[in-house]
């Protein structure tokens, strides 16, 4: 039985594989690196890698997720989910279980826990122990999922930005939104999403013929800002500030159109932000030649209110100077990623 490879031996360029079929398994809750150097090891051992995801309803990361996850950093190996109902301490079960999954005995386990030794054996199969010892990457689940924001360089992008805390700074027209996303990202040494929905308008205004408005570019605007946001946020710094989302979309959807749009208003469920930052319209207009709605602004500023209210939305609305505003959003802003 195999205990122990050297990873810098695994890897070497051109080194042939030593087995066809190799199986990894466990939680992954979440994926993490550690995770990625035992499926990288696996991958450079075995021809074809099977990985099992085991689920739990307890567990407050959807399995689905996490498959998906294991997918997108591992596009080259097959991905099961499977519902996790046996006790963790008992080899012979689960070694029947798996081998019922997949249909075949795996020629390599790689695991970085003891009990890959007896599941092994159970199994058939030849057992390959990965950095047992957490030498070379210090990380465990547990550890993410009790402080995210501190380990999040032990996390893909993907997972990454599940984590990271999303705010969202939005407003009437001309009330400070870029200027506040832009301060806060500052401050927090973080990255912020520039508003996609302005620079489409004033290519609109300087490119389209027809001047009007429709539906589906709304429902464009909201696909692609939550598009950027998911990419940005992967590489974010605990924290991503977002200059307005989906959410705000909907209803400047709702302040051209006149209604509201069954599509957007899905695209805006499913974009929240941990905390909205609303920018109150106590400060003069300032018309930069795309601007319209200076007569609106307070219409906006209260649909603004009753929307995040109707939705249980988290939200500050933010007064005043620069100055007032910065010091009243770092203290919102400063609690969320305290109290992850």
């Amino acid at each position: 039985m195999i205990e122990h490879m050297q990873y810098q031996a695994e890897l070497l360029p051109g080194k042939e594989k030593v087995a066809d079929t190799g199986l990894v398994i466990g939680k992954f809750y979440p994926p993490h690196k550690g995770h990625k150097f035992l499926i990288d090891t696996a991958r450079a051992q075995a021809n074809h890698v099977s990985v099992i995801v085991c689920d739990r309803e307890e567990y407050s990361i959807p399995g689905a997720l996490r498959a998906d996850w294991i997918s997108q950093i591992h596009p080259d190996v097959d991905v099961l989910l499977r519902d996790d109902k046996l006790p963790g301490d008992d080899s012979a079960r689960w070694a029947e279980q798996t081998l019922s999954w997949l249909g075949h005995t795996p020629q390599l386990v790689f695991s970085s826990e003891d009990y890959g030794i007896p599941f092994s054996a159970y199994l058939g199969s030849n057992h390959v122990s990965v950095d047992r010892a957490r030498k070379r990457l210090p990380i465990a689940g547990t550890a993410v999922r009790e402080h995210p924001l501190d380990n999040l360089d032990f996390l893909e992008p993907c997972v990454r930005a599940y984590f990271v805390k999303r705010v969202c700074v939005l407003g009437a027209e001309s009330t400070g939104t870029t200027t506040m996303a832009r301060s806060l990202a500052h401050h927090y040494d973080t990255l912020w999403v520039p508003e996609y929905g302005r620079s489409y308008a004033e290519q609109k205004l300087a490119h389209a013929k027809d001047q009007d408005w429709q539906s589906w570019e709304f429902e464009h605007i909201a696909r692609e800002q939550t598009h950027v946001e998911e990419k940005m946020a992967g590489v974010a710094n605990k924290v991503l500030i977002e200059d307005t989302n989906a959410f705000a979309t909907s209803l400047w959807h709702e302040r051209y159109m006149g209604k509201s749009s069954n599509t957007v208003d899905e695209l805006a469920d499913n974009a929240k932000a941990d905390l909205y930052l609303l920018t109150s319209p106590d400060i003069p207009f300032v018309q930069d030649g795309t601007r319209d709605g200076e007569h609106l602004r307070r219409w906006m500023h209260q649909r603004f209110i009753d929307e995040l209210k109707n939705r249980n939305l988290p939200y500050v609305v933010l007064y005043g100077s620069h100055k007032e505003r910065m010091m009243e959003a770092i203290h919102a802003v400063g609690y969320l990623i305290r109290n992850e």
